[in-house]
């Protein structure tokens, strides 16, 4: 049974019941989620936990069979995924979506473009759009890409390219920056540079990320809610979900069963 929404200041995004059926299968479960204005909350669990459909049905690329989702105080259910991308609820993908012949600078520049209150300019002339440059090269900066800004994004190494998509999701000015797993396929190098990127990002938005690094997830998380087979298993700190048994069975010994101890527990993966 759902929880009633609530009109709670401090929660930025709550789902009710909310369910998702794919021809008799259900893949999400009567999930009931609050995410806390400001922190950084995970979504984790096994193999078809439902982590991917809830982001699905949260930014409305699903529509829920049942159940509510409210955003910064407002029902969102019946809204477009484009209408909610205009609230501020936006959302980053598991495989890099930058565009690859334009440069770093000029993916950049292009989320930039919504500033401008208009649709976007590929008509007007590369001058029209340079009031957008500072912006662009300061976002750049902040993601460590400034040296690279005029090589095109299908030349950069994968972690840099991921670099690049948070560039270009914080240049919509989001409210919340949903991560669906940014560290997959990366190495240990560029998994600390995203972290930290993400830590940065995050110290006046909230971010709700799915991740399969239970690392990443012990490092920066302040609350995770672990599913399991499409509902929500438990919630609370990396220290206490580490140690509830019902999370130690889902996971059958993949890492969070290593004694229950955070720091032990945190080295291993569990895939969306």
């Amino acid at each position: 049974m759902g929880q009633s929404l609530t009109a709670d200041p401090s929660t930025i995004i709550e789902t009710d019941g909310l369910t998702k059926d794919f021809k008799g299968f259900r893949a999400v479960d009567g999930v009931s989620l609050r995410v806390q204005r400001g922190s950084i909350h995970a979504l984790i669990g096994p193999n078809g936990a439902g982590k991917t459909t809830c982001f699905n049905l949260i930014t409305k690329f699903l529509e829920p069979t049942g159940g509510r989702i409210r955003f910064d105080g407002q029902d969102i259910t019946g809204l477009s995924p484009a209408a909610v991308a205009r609230l501020g609820l936006v959302r980053s993908f598991q495989i890099s979506a930058t565009f690859p012949n334009l440069t770093v600078l000029e993916n950049v520049r292009l989320a930039l473009q919504r500033r401008l209150g208009t649709s976007f300019h590929f008509w007007r002339s590369e001058r029209s759009l340079e009031t957008l440059n500072d912006a662009a090269h300061g976002l750049l900066a902040d993601v460590g890409l400034e040296d690279v800004h005029d090589r095109q994004a299908v030349e950069l190494p994968y972690g840099r390219k991921r670099a690049l998509e948070i560039a270009t999701t914080l240049a919509l000015d989001p409210k919340v920056m949903l991560l669906d797993e940014p560290m997959a396929g990366m190495g240990r190098e560029d998994i600390a540079r995203i972290s930290k990127l993400i830590r940065k990002a995050a110290a006046n938005r909230t971010v709700l990320m799915v991740e399969h690094n239970l690392s990443v997830v012990a490092e920066l998380s302040d609350r995770i809610t672990v599913l399991a087979r499409g509902s929500v298993l438990t919630e609370g700190t990396y220290a206490e979900v580490s140690r509830d048994p019902k999370v130690i069975e889902a996971y059958m010994g993949t890492g969070l069963a290593g004694g229950g101890h955070g720091p032990a527990a945190a080295g291993s993966t569990a895939h969306a």
